[in-house]
């Protein structure tokens, strides 16, 4: 039986009222750093597929863990030096395994976004009480552990079930990023809830490990974008997400690639460096007032 997404209207984005963001900026932009935890008997992320039946399979559990040992703290060095907080989507479960990038992260006053509890565990399929448990059961970990309660959430894989964003409302959420249809916010048919950018294309993993596309590669799509979103957003602004993954960005030949990229766009005039909390407190503030 076909069923249509009745979360969200059709809005072509030439037909909404202009948005301004803080400052005269004209693209807002963030950084979605993904903070995660993978299990050891179960399949993830992988670089190599010839493993991913094994358990453990050392190949790629130890490429994806180097992100959370080594590669975290190159991208937090490349974030501090041009002053950009990170819009830390994070699995509940990271908390009590790697409490040094918790403490990191708190330090340096990120965002905090609920990730799901595991990027081992996809969030699809569950019946609504089972769902609404998890969604407490993760919101509540976070901010026992980041000392913020999250206000919105990407779920692992980008996965929802129909009944995602109105159970997260109920938990306080403000909005979810999955849906990755749009450069501009928008309000969702549940009550209070928003959708802010995110992105599949300008994502590391989609770009080095799906399209094995280099650090030069990176780097022109990055200023190709921040570019061509200025020059739409001359009547109404625009949202740009970098999506970064430590255990990719992270790796050391891809350093000076993230460093030239950031220096670009930090120095845009029309930028304004935000995090997703922020683009949904001000979007949600500036059409509230229409």
């Amino acid at each position: 039986m076909s069923k249509d997404v009745t979360l969200f209207d059709y809005s072509p984005i030439t037909e909404r009222e202009p948005i301004h963001w803080p400052e005269g900026k004209r693209v807002a932009f963030y950084v979605g750093l993904n903070i995660e935890h993978f299990y050891a008997d179960l399949p993830g992320t992988a670089i190599y597929e010839g493993t991913t039946a094994l358990t453990p399979d050392a190949l790629n559990y130890g490429w994806r863990d180097y992100g959370a040992r080594v590669g975290i703290w190159r991208v937090i060095k490349a974030l501090d030096k041009y002053g950009i907080r990170a819009s830390a989507l994070l699995n509940s479960d990271v908390g009590e395994r790697y409490p040094q990038i918790i403490q990191a992260g708190r330090e340096r006053d990120w965002a905090w976004l609920a990730h799901g509890s595991s990027n081992s565990h996809l969030h699809s399929g569950l019946p609504v009480e089972e769902e609404r448990t998890a969604l407490r059961e993760i919101v509540t970990t976070i901010e026992k552990t980041t000392g913020q309660r999250p206000r919105g959430w990407m779920g692992p894989g980008l996965t929802e079930t129909f009944d995602t964003a109105a159970l997260f409302a109920e938990l306080g959420g403000q909005y979810v990023l999955d849906w990755t249809n749009d450069d501009q916010p928008y309000r969702l048919n549940v009550p209070g809830m928003l959708s802010v950018p995110y992105s599949v294309e300008l994502n590391d993993i989609g770009i080095f490990v799906s399209k094995g596309l280099t650090g030069p590669d990176f780097v022109r799509m990055v200023k190709d974008q921040v570019d061509q979103l200025y020059e739409d957003s001359a009547d109404s602004g625009r949202v740009m997400a970098l999506a970064l993954h430590p255990f990719v960005i992270g790796q050391a030949f891809r350093q000076r690639y993230l460093d030239e990229a950031l220096n670009y766009v930090a120095n845009h005039p029309g930028v304004w460096l935000t995090t997703s909390d922020d683009i949904a407190d001000h979007y949600a503030r500036a059409t509230a007032e229409c």
